[in-house]
């Protein structure tokens, strides 16, 4: 299978996950293309979590004003906002698994048709690990996954099962690849929307999992 050359970039996914976020949520923000989502917020009402312990996280700072004491948990650097807070792991986790985020915004290594997603280890591979990936997806109330529709080989990463550890079982809500947006319904993966320039049966042609 060959990856397809059109569809959204990183950014443009971002801002598709940023158009998923209502105001008044609470929204916890995974490490690679979720982060972007920060820099497409807008003028809404949303406060942004990361795990290391800041609730209230800004954009991505503009060169030359970065500060190396803020980051993200991607140890990436980030701004504030007036009112970001600042506190513990033990705190910030409670927030998540008292069920307080609304919302997280992740990447994966693979989705399968259910819903079950891989996104934290590749063995045999140095990865970035856990994270907060299982407490989040247990703990918040919708699960959107922003990823590219296939590995650097072409391959689908929208699976009807997961090849890799699982990080949750039956946890995703949207998918957003560079392809478009599916949601995760009983039976597969329905589609809600294409990508610029791609049709309903490209996206078939590179999805594995089933979609009805």
């Amino acid at each position: 299978m060959t990856q397809q050359a059109k569809g959204w970039d990183r950014n443009r996914m971002a801002a598709r996950a940023a158009e998923e976020l209502e105001d008044g949520m609470y929204v916890n923000l995974g490490i690679g293309i979720p982060t972007l989502v920060a820099n497409y917020v807008g003028d809404k009402d949303i406060t942004l979590q990361s795990e290391n312990g800041m609730l209230g996280m800004g954009p991505f700072p503009l060169e030359g004003e970065e500060d190396a004491d803020l980051i993200n948990a991607g140890k990436q650097t980030i701004t504030e906002l007036r009112r970001t807070s600042y506190f513990d792991s033990a705190t910030s986790f409670g927030m998540i698994r008292g069920g307080k985020i609304a919302a997280a915004i992740l990447g994966a290594m693979e989705v399968a048709e259910n819903g079950d997603l891989a996104n934290w280890m590749i063995p045999g591979k140095l990865v970035k690990g856990m994270g907060g990936a299982m407490d989040l997806v247990a703990g918040v109330g919708r699960v959107i996954v922003v990823m590219d529709h296939t590995n650097k080989h072409g391959d689908s990463k929208l699976l009807k099962a997961c090849t890799l550890p699982l990080t949750g079982k039956g946890v995703v809500d949207r998918i957003i690849t560079n392809l478009g947006v599916l949601d995760v319904v009983e039976g597969g993966l329905r589609i809600v929307e294409c990508a610029d320039g791609i049709s309903e049966d490209d996206l078939r042609t590179a999805t594995d999992a089933t979609i009805v």
